[in-house]
Order: structure tokens, then sequence, then C-alpha cells
């Protein structure tokens, strides 16, 4: 339970969020190329119960009390859902979203969007004052080949749940499209342009595999690149289209408690770059050991993606081969 709640994490989106990780690892609907959590080990589209709500809600609060007695009430900007999976597939996910109000904390949640054509997620989502829908691409080929989703999900019948979504939602709705190296027709780009225009969403982000993905999948070049920030722009307007081109910055907040804990609880989700790592631990006079002791015990592993190393808990997703998944 106290690997539920995590962070403060610094968001390029969000600002200072405190992190809830709602889902086991890994449970997901996608299993995406380029998941920094790894590769899926259980592909389903069945909402289930994974915690007690009541436990989700004690471990928030535990968190919170740690971290405003340290830092201050204006730490945390939003409690979020990120999970090592789908954070919907969870079904008790309204209920704690109700207690977690006693907190008076804006609340948001990191979606793939892949449930949303169910009326109980559509209302689950309406709780919400930030949601945050992935949308990589709304043509059906680039998106199976990008987001690899369960066998029995459509694409149209998603697309359809989040207009009907928007036209119910109140708050704060944001998207985020991830741009990796392969070829992108560029009829394929303006139906994603065109898609996420009718979506009008407050801010429509283009993000790029920044932290290690599952496999070997690397940032897009930069003409590629160029080319949808340009037909997007286009398409949708200049002041919508927000490129998220660098990396979310190094204030990270953690309790002093247990320094070696609330690390894994991060890394659990979250890649953490290795200059990062040491920037944290020197503000807790912590020496460079413990990381390599965390390694040598194999609680972390060392990862290298685009000339930069991170860490990360050592979760079964990163040791899942490809072909493991099961659609249920």
């Amino acid at each position: 339970m106290s690997n539920i709640a995590f962070g403060v994490v610094p968001s390029r989106r969000l600002g200072k969020s405190l992190g809830i990780n709602n889902i086991p690892c890994k449970f997901c609907s996608y299993d995406c190329i380029y998941c920094q959590v790894g590769k899926t080990i259980n592909k389903t589209i069945e909402r289930r119960n994974f915690y007690n709500p009541y436990d989700i809600f004690s471990s928030v609060k535990e968190k919170i009390n740690k971290i405003i007695s340290e830092n201050g009430k204006n730490s945390i900007d939003y409690l979020t859902f990120v999970a090592d999976g789908e954070p919907t597939l969870d079904i008790n996910i309204t209920k704690e979203v109700e207690l977690l109000r006693e907190f008076d904390i804006p609340i948001a949640i990191i979606s793939n969007s892949s449930l949303i054509w169910r009326e109980d997620v559509k209302n689950d989502l309406l709780n919400f004052d930030l949601v945050s829908l992935k949308i990589d691409s709304a043509d059906c080929s680039l998106w199976k080949r990008i987001n690899r989703p369960h066998k029995k999900l459509s694409l149209e019948t998603i697309l359809n749940g989040i207009l009907e979504f928007r036209d119910d939602y109140r708050g704060k709705l944001i998207t985020e499209t991830m741009i990796v190296d392969m070829q992108y027709p560029e009829e394929a780009i303006e139906k994603t342009a065109e898609f996420l225009k009718e979506v009008n969403p407050d801010k429509c982000y283009i993000n790029t595999p920044i932290r290690p993905p599952s496999e070997e999948i690397t940032p897009p070049k930069k003409e590629i690149l160029l080319k949808v920030i340009e037909v997007f722009t286009e398409i949708i307007g200049k002041g919508k289209v927000i490129p998220l081109k660098t990396f979310e910055g190094s204030e990270f907040i953690i309790s002093t408690t247990n320094v070696e804990e609330e690390i894994l609880a991060i890394t659990s989700v979250h890649p953490i770059r290795e200059k990062v790592i040491k920037e944290l631990l020197t503000k807790q006079n912590i020496t460079y050991e413990t990381i390599e002791k965390m390694v040598k015990e194999g609680k972390l592993i060392k990862l290298n993606h685009c000339g930069e190393v991170f860490y990360m808990k050592n979760i079964k997703s990163r040791k899942n081969k490809p072909g493991g998944q099961n659609d249920r």
C-alpha cells in the first residue's frame, strides 16, 4: 500500500503532481511500443477490483501529510491517477475520487482512452477536474501498430466515445499524441489532427519517447516531428498545440522518512534520470552508494536511452518478453 501514492513528480502538463498508482503491474488494454512501464503482462478490457478504495485513500493521506509538513501547503497541484497500467480498469475509481475530495486538491487522470466508450467509464471520468486522453492516431493501421490494442477494441468505437465524453464533460480536457520514429503518411497526420479539432480539448500535447520505452523505439526524426507540429497547428490552431520538447525537470519532492521506498514508488511508473537521482540524494544528504546498493540488490535496474542513463524499479513488465501477453 505504501507504494500506491508517489512523488511529488514534476509534470510538464500538471505542474507538481502527486501520483496515484491504482493498477498493479501491468494490467492494460494496450501494449504500446513506447511504454516506459514495459511490456503488458495482462492485456485486458475487464474492469475489476484491484485495491480497496480505503487503502488507496490511506496511502494518499499519509503521503500528503508528509509532503505538506516538510514542504508546505503549495507543494501539490494535482492528485493524479497515473498507473502501471490503464487506470480506468479500476472499477472503484469513482469511490476513490469521492474519498480524495477531502483534501481539496484538484484530481486528474492520465488515460489511454480505450474504455471511454463504456457508459460506466465515461461516468467515472466525469468526476475528475482534469482528464488527459491519449490519442496517438485516428488512423486504424497506425493505432494498431503503435498501441497494439486488445483484440476486442475498435478504434471507431473509442473515437466516438471520446466525442460523447467531450459533450458531457465540464472539466479541463487535454490530449496527448506520442510521435515515434516511424513513417507517418500525411493523410494519417491530417486525419488525427481533424479528429482532435473536433474534440476541441483545452490543449493538444505532442510528445516523444524521452524516457526508456519497452522496446527499441527512439524519438522521431526532426522532419517528421516538424511535419506533425505544422499540420496539427494549421488544422487545430496555434494556441492549442503544445510540443513537449524537453524533459519535466528535476523538482521531485519526496519524504525524508524512507528514501529507498520513495524512489521505488516513483520509478515503478516513472523512470528517473541518473543526474536527477543524484540531485535528489544530494538534497537529502545521502550518498550515491544507496542507488548502487539498490541496483546490486535487484531493486532497481539501469536503463540507457538516447545517450542518458535512467533508473527504474525492477518490475515484472520490464522482464516480460514479446509475445507473452494474453488478450482476455
